[in-house]
Parts: structure tokens; sequence; C-alpha cells
């Protein structure tokens, strides 16, 4: 049923483009898919228990978009994964001037850097960056994956655009309203399926549209070098009497120096929860019986192009929670989880790719001590057209 729905969106909107006439529209059609084989050797995952999703995975996306005129283009795409199949895209966008965009539908809002790269045909490693990991982290389930699993597509309207200072600076803005995050009420913390068309009708919980914005500046050095620095905030309220709020902020710098790319990016998510009464909690519930915790993420990561055909990287990365949590909860009121990747791409044909990492973890809650080690390994192909 949930693939006939999503199959279903897209065969709307082809027949709905093809309605126009032909003159007027520019099609694109695209795609990608990976087969990911994640081998973890440790498979008792050390005290805390092991939740991972290993074996073979599959993620694939399929995307049309169209001109339909000088002014307004639409997008249309069907992912499927782990989450099984999503629609993370369905807009228009009116387009007045290049400073001045107004996007109207379903789409992931803007924020941070990492995100217009989220398909894994984008990137070299086989998983995303810890801050936004949804679903391939060792112990996803106790984590409750990243800071803001990515991509998180939402309905709303983004107002957003760009200008240049003359030919070496580039500004780009965006402010939005969408739904917002949610959760059922005695959470203590957001349940990320809610925002996902696998959760069946996509109403807000509480009337309450939560919102944001992204700023960067671009800042060409040369014809093979930029610099592009960020900031995004994103806040709103996830229980169904908005009394409870979540505010998530992340500062981005990326830079291109010849054949490498150097990324940074930092998130931190803090959020208000209230412990449901006789859950006991490892520590003190103040009087007020309202609670809240932080959730940091970072990551650094540094990839090569060394031919046309290899390209490396290595990345650094992790996890940093400081807040009570349940007296049943693995994690200590203050824990954290550190990654280190080596990965690589070999390109076999144009447009189809085999791709290799190893990964080091390591699992703490005496912070900064590295207490608990595990290896993962990941072997996947990937193809676009």
């Amino acid at each position: 049923m949930k693939m006939t729905r999503a199959l279903f969106a897209c065969a709307v909107a082809a027949i709905v483009l093809r309605a126009a006439p032909a003159a007027a529209i520019e099609r694109n059609f695209a795609g990608s898919a990976q087969l990911d084989y994640l081998f973890v050797p440790d498979e008792t995952g050390g005290t805390g228990g092991r939740s991972v999703y290993d074996g073979f995975t599959t993620e694939a996306a399929l995307k049309l978009a169209a001109d339909v005129s000088d002014h307004l283009s639409a997008n249309v795409k069907v992912c499927y994964g782990c989450h099984g199949f999503e629609l993370p895209m369905a807009y228009f966008d009116y387009r007045v001037a290049d400073e001045l965009v107004v996007r109207a539908g379903r789409f992931s809002p803007s924020f941070g850097a990492f995100n217009i790269r989220h398909d894994p045909a984008n990137h070299v490693t086989s998983d995303k960056p810890l801050p936004y990991d949804m679903g391939r982290m060792l112990r996803l389930s106790e984590w409750n994956l990243g800071v803001l699993p990515s991509p998180f597509p939402d309905n709303g309207v983004e107002i957003g655009g760009s200008h240049w200072f003359g030919e070496r600076v580039q500004l780009d803005y965006a402010v939005y309203a969408t739904s917002g995050f949610r959760a059922p009420t005695g959470s203590n913390d957001l349940t990320w399926g809610l925002s996902q068309t696998r959760g069946g009708n996509m109403i807000d919980n509480n009337g309450r549209p939560g919102g944001g914005g992204r700023v960067a500046a671009t800042f060409r050095i040369g014809e093979a070098n930029d610099m592009t620095v960020g900031g995004s905030v994103m806040y709103g309220t996830w229980d169904p009497d908005n009394r409870f709020y979540y505010l998530i902020g992340g500062g981005d710098l990326s830079a291109r120096i010849g054949r490498t790319q150097v990324r940074l990016e930092y998130l931190v998510r803090r959020q208000t929860f209230a412990p449901p009464p006789g859950v006991p909690y490892k520590l003190i519930v103040p009087p007020s019986g309202e609670e809240s915790f932080e959730k940091h993420g970072a990551y650094l990561e540094i990839e090569r192009s060394m031919s046309e055909t290899v390209t490396l990287l290595l990345r650094a990365d992790g996890l940093y929670r400081a807040g009570n949590v349940p007296a049943t909860s693995p994690l200590a009121p203050r824990a954290a989880v550190f990654r280190y990747t080596a990965a690589g791409t070999l390109a076999l044909a144009p447009g189809f790719r085999l791709k290799a990492s190893a990964e080091l973890y390591a699992f703490s809650n005496d912070v900064p001590v590295h207490q608990d080690l595990e290896l993962a390994f990941h072997l996947a192909v990937v193809g676009t057209f």
C-alpha cells in the first residue's frame, strides 16, 4: 500500500506536467541507487547491545523536475531505504527574481550544508555524518539517530534567494514555516517516523508551525578555489499541547582547494520534555516536572580526488548528549560517540562506482574517554542516471 501511494504520486505528477503544452515545459528525469553491505565483527556490541541495520541494504531515489515557465518549476521525488518508501519532494518554485524564490509543498527546509548532497550518489561514504545519521550508525536506537536526520522533509513554505556582489561573493538566504517535528505526549525525544509519509496523513499534531532560516556566503578565490560559510536555525513545538520545544542551530564551513574538499559542520539541538509519571530517571527530576537535554554533533572531512576514477576521504565525526535519561537507558546523563572513517570510491564506468570504507566507533559514558570500541566495514555499489 505504501509503495502504491508513492508510485501513484509520481504518476500523477507526470500526468499533470504532461497536460501542459509540450513546448512550454522542459523536463528532467534522474535517479540513483546504492546497494551497501555493512559488516560489524562485534556481534554483541559491548554492554549496550548492538542496534544497527547491517547486511545488505538498498537506497534508491527517482526525481522528476520540470520547468513549466520562466518563473515556475516543479519537483517530485520518491526514495526508498530502511524507512520504506518516502516522498521527500513534491513542491513548486515560483521565481520572481534570483533574489526572491517562493517554494511551497513538501521539501527539506534549508538547514546546514550536508542536506543538499544527502543522496548516496553525492557523497563518498555509504553512510551520512553522525549529526545527520538516519539509520546507518551503530546503536542507533539508544541514540535515536543523529541531531537532525537527513533528509528531513516537511510540509510548508520557504522564501529564499541569492545575490552576487560582483563576481567574487555570493550571498544566499532562506526563511521558512513548516509543520515541524513531533512526538506523542509523554515522549522524551522526537519521533522522527511521524515526519515521514510512512506515518500516514501528514497532519500537524499541534496546529502550530515551526520555522527557521539559513544564511550563507560563498567567496570565489580563484577558478578552482572557493569557500562557503553558513549558519542555520530551526525552532518549533513538538507536543500536542505546544508546551515543549526544540531549538536546533548549526554552523558550517566548506572549502574547495583544487581537487581537495574540506568540510566542517557543527549542530546542536536543545529540547524540553516532561518525564512520564512513575518512570524512574537517573537524575532527580526538578519540582517543575520539566526537563531538557542538549544533543551536539560535528564532523570534519577531507576529500581528495586522486584521479578521474579514484577519490579518497578521511572523516572524524561524533555525537554528545547531555541531560537526564530514563534509568533503563544504556546512556549516561553525559554520553558520547566518536567515529573515525577512511573511505574511497572507484569509478567502474560512467555513472557507476564502487565504495569502500572502514569505521572505528568509540562509545563513552565517561566523556571524553574512549571506553567501548567497535569496528564496521562498508562495501557498496552506486549508480546514477
